[in-house]
């Protein structure tokens, strides 16, 4: 990733588009054709030299352009022709971004394959669900999984989508207008880079386009912060669910010798909010004064690079966590256990509404057992016998069924088969 946004790589980008511009316009015999075959035969550039021309020019493309043009020879004249700095600049910039796509839509496509096997292998490991950080009812630690399957799922079709949104170039001169340049070569010098001609463009090619593909950057690493978080929690001492792999010779902390912290997720979520910081920078650079200024350069020279290139790294490290995560189902029976059974209330509630009984009296004798439970010695099901109102409409039998485990994950592979993951 970070060699798609070398400054080698850059510069070759800009050598190419120029040679193929001369080549566009040689096939429409708007320059002789043996001019365009000489500069691409001998156009090349050595970067200590353009850094030197730079500091007398001040301008990093006319110090480019001047060194190409040194090796041609009287062919060079045509090097930049009716062309402008950001019809190099913003169809490079376009060319690194789907490279970056492309690497991150892989990334991608490997941390989901890496989330579906461990999803199908936990697929029926129960555990608590909680809503408000509180038990609500179990689900199975598969499932989780699953879901997050599914987000990057969606992140990938997002991803494809803002590809397709920077995947455009142009070559249409200082104001868009092509006044000095044929459309037809613009139109070359694209397809043959693999980009869609910009329909319309100004000096650049219009930044919401860009914010598009930032802020999707930025809502893939939210969605690797929100299960970095998941994880987190979960490996809380008090729930210790999971844990991150700890490795022979890892220290936790400089100071306490027990401490197995969950670093790497910490370090996800960190980087998270950079990236939506940049968000918020690309959304800024599309307001920009008339036909362009240049107050965007100097962001995206930043935003660009750093935002691709800590989403690569966070994706690979979000797979190889989950991958490597250490999993205790017995602390998930464990927990599970502390709310001695009260995860059942719904279930014992909707068997005394099935009998024919009103709910807001079945939700207040549900909740008095909770209560008893809670606050007293004894399981949910047992305090649930004990109530002569509920034991007027639900026999003991009937009770017990309502608060087993099973009708919690009778769906789990109707969820799987939706999501393509057999079990």
């Amino acid at each position: 990733m970070a060699a798609i946004w070398a400054e080698e790589t850059k510069l070759k980008h800009w050598m190419e588009i120029e040679i193929l511009a001369c080549e566009g316009m040689a096939s429409m015999d708007i320059i002789p054709r043996k001019d365009a075959r000489t500069i691409r035969s001998k156009a090349k550039f050595r970067i200590h030299e353009v850094h030197e021309n730079e500091k007398r020019t001040h301008h990093d493309v006319l110090a480019f352009t001047e060194e190409m043009a040194v090796h041609v020879g009287p062919a060079g004249r045509w090097i930049h022709q009716g062309l402008t700095s950001s019809d190099l600049l913003d169809t490079t910039l376009a060319l690194q971004s789907v490279k970056a796509a492309d690497l991150l839509l892989a990334d991608l496509r490997q941390l989901q394959k890496v989330l579906a096997a461990k999803a199908k292998k936990y697929a029926f490991v129960p555990m608590m669900g909680r809503s408000h950080g509180i038990h609500a009812e179990p689900i199975s630690y598969g499932l989780k999984l699953a879901l997050m399957y599914d987000e990057f799922r969606r992140a990938e079709k997002r991803l494809i989508e803002a590809r397709e949104q920077i995947a455009v170039g142009k070559l249409s001169g200082a104001v868009g207008t092509h006044a000095h340049l044929d459309p037809r070569v613009e139109a070359y010098v694209c397809n043959k880079l693999g980009l869609q001609a910009s329909l319309l463009s100004t000096q650049i090619i219009q930044r919401d386009r860009h914010a598009h593909y930032i802020s999707t950057l930025a809502l893939i690493a939210s969605s690797v912060d929100r299960w970095a978080t998941e994880f987190r929690h979960l490996q809380r001492t008090e729930v210790l669910e999971v844990e991150e792999y700890f490795s022979p010779g890892q220290k936790g902390s400089s100071a306490m010798p027990h401490k197995r912290n969950p670093i790497t997720g910490e370090r996800l979520s960190g980087l998270a909010r950079l990236i939506r910081g940049h968000s918020i920078a690309a959304m800024e650079n599309v307001v920009l004064w008339h036909e362009r200024d240049i107050s965007h350069s100097s962001v995206e020279r930043v935003i660009f690079p750093d935002s691709t290139i800590a989403l690569d790294y966070m994706l690979v490290t979000l797979a190889r966590l989950v991958e490597r995560q250490i999993v205790y189902p017995e602390n998930m029976q464990r927990n599970m256990a502390i709310s001695k059974g009260l995860f059942a209330s719904q279930s014992i509630l909707l068997a005394l509404t099935d009998k024919g009984m009103i709910r807001r009296e079945a939700y207040e004798a549900v909740q008095s057992a909770a209560m008893a439970c809670w606050q007293g010695e004894g399981s949910f099901v047992e305090h649930v016998k004990k109530s002569a109102i509920i034991c007027n409409h639900l026999k003991t039998k009937e009770i017990e069924s309502a608060c087993s485990l099973d009708r919690h994950f009778r769906y789990v592979k109707t969820k799987f088969k939706r999501l393509g993951i057999p079990i």
